[in-house]
């Protein structure tokens, strides 16, 4: 039987369809009315927001216009940005994760303002992140829009006291809501005090009682500096040398209610503060005080976790652990391959971590490189990041703060 393929062609031919069949198609955002403009707007990628104001004047007004901000609150989640923190920055880089590229923000001018030295990050949520002066001044700034605003003094009490972490929570129902945490004072006698923005003001100073969380073990003695000999002959100390920006790290977790912050001791062991019950206990210690290795506290999906990179059997190893209550003992969730941890072996490594949902960025350095890696806890993936290039040099960083990028978030 023979087809008749003259027959197909001429079913299957393409058209040219008459001019008037696309006049519906064609249109324009300016047809729009303003309100269902600024819903369209609020969500494009937080990084085409820097462009809004250049498009036309109508867009232009949008991007200040108090509904847009609104429209954009209604936006549940945005993919974070990683401020990063580098020795003698003078713009402020961030690293977009959702396109997997490092972004140049305009430097907030205030931050550079009436200020002997540069403030650095201390603490980050949400849309927000918290800056300190060498003189302990606090400042809150949104990265996205340049917003700053200095916080009122502590109290000469608080200034006279050892600060121990520094942390931050934004309410994700109120963008203009957060607070600030300060835990202070000597290990046996700690406290801690909270900046409201909806108040305004500082809180009265809340001491802390100390618990021994079913162990016999617990004595908090972050204060105290022993001294050993390394496998290279060098005398090392047990006192934690952290840079400035995460000299105060810490992450604050809500449990059953209750807020809870986390942080390091001098010593590198991990204090718990329950703010709710105005109680402090000290987790059992990962590594024998006499190891030497790099530790960072952090928070992935509600909980704290801990990242440690250390040596053993002549390679170096860097895994992520969890505390088990039950059983009150510290059990690994994630860990590097060992081909991509043995490069920080004999390097005197230091890392510095944030999280981020189920993620942790990471930052390794040392006096001989530095390197960025993603790790996937839920599926324990660990990817190394592209290095970050200025004026055609690679740039350096010492540590990350995690924020969502949000024109909404108010200081």
């Amino acid at each position: 039987m023979e087809l008749n393929m003259s027959g197909i062609q001429g079913k299957t031919r393409k058209r040219k369809a008459p001019d008037d069949a696309y006049l519906g198609s064609a249109f324009s955002l300016d047809e729009l009315n303003q309100d269902l403009l600024e819903r369209v707007l609020s969500c494009l990628p937080p990084s085409s927001f820097f462009r809004l104001r250049s498009v036309c004047k109508r867009w232009n007004s949008v991007a200040t216009s108090a509904t847009f901000q609104l429209a954009c609150s209604q936006i549940p989640f945005r993919d974070p940005w990683f401020l990063m923190v580098g020795q003698d920055l003078d713009r402020s880089v961030v690293f977009d994760s959702s396109e997997a590229s490092w972004k140049n923000l305009r430097h907030p001018a205030y931050l550079q303002q009436s200020h002997a030295c540069k403030p650095i990050p201390v603490a980050s949520s949400g849309g927000l992140v918290c800056y300190r002066t060498d003189s302990g001044k606090l400042i809150v700034c949104n990265p996205v829009t340049g917003a700053c605003r200095e916080l009122p003094l502590v109290g000469q009490a608080s200034e006279s006291q050892t600060l121990h972490a520094i942390t931050m929570y934004c309410s994700p129902k109120d963008p203009a809501s957060y607070r600030i945490v300060l835990v202070q004072g000597e290990f046996s006698n700690l406290s801690f005090k909270v900046f409201s923005s909806m108040k305004n003001m500082w809180e009265d100073e809340v001491l802390l009682v100390q618990k021994a969380e079913n162990s016999s073990e617990s004595s908090v003695a972050g204060d105290e500096t022993l001294y050993f000999l390394s496998k290279a002959g060098d005398v090392v100390a047990t006192n934690m040398q952290r840079s400035p920006s995460k000299q105060y790290s810490s992450v604050l977790t809500m449990e059953n209610g209750e807020e809870v912050v986390y942080f390091l001791s001098q010593s590198g062991t991990v204090v718990a503060c329950n703010l709710a019950r105005k109680t402090f206990f000290e987790h059992p210690r990962l590594l024998p005080i006499f190891f030497e290795y790099s530790i960072d506290v952090v928070e992935c999906k509600g909980e704290m976790l801990v990242v440690v990179l250390s040596e053993f059997l002549e390679t170096a190893s860097l895994r992520v652990w969890k505390f088990s209550r039950g059983d009150h003992s510290w059990r690994q969730v994630a860990a590097m391959p060992p081909s991509m941890s043995h490069e920080f072996y004999g390097k005197k490594v230091d890392i510095n971590c944030i999280g981020s949902g189920g993620m942790i960025f990471i930052c390794v350095s040392s006096g001989e490189f530095s390197s960025y890696v993603m790790c996937n806890v839920v599926t324990d993936e660990w990817i190394e990041l592209p290095k970050c290039y200025v004026n055609g040099k690679a740039k350096e960083f010492m540590s990350a703060f995690c924020f969502e990028p949000r024109v909404e978030a108010s200081v």
